[in-house]
């Protein structure tokens, strides 16, 4: 029996990359923002994601943000 991969599955795994072994690289708590800087991974906690967001949004190649899970109930 074959299994296909819907694009909403592919979506979703896509929106949730981050784990919660993903610590933010200012206070290591969970990391919910991912921004690459040249050729570099940082990530960040929804709090230090949005003090840096400014700053980073004009020289970062990406922005991943997974914030809105932080409002998702369980």
């Amino acid at each position: 029996m074959n299994t296909l991969s819907t694009p909403t599955e592919a979506a979703a795994v896509l929106e949730h990359r981050l784990t919660a072994a993903d610590r933010c690289d200012s206070c290591g708590a969970q990391a919910y923002i991912a921004a690459e800087v040249n050729g570099s991974e940082l990530l960040f906690c929804a709090h230090h994601g949005r003090k840096y967001e400014e700053k980073l949004r004009s020289i970062a190649t990406s922005w991943h943000d997974e914030t809105a899970r932080l409002a998702e109930s369980v």
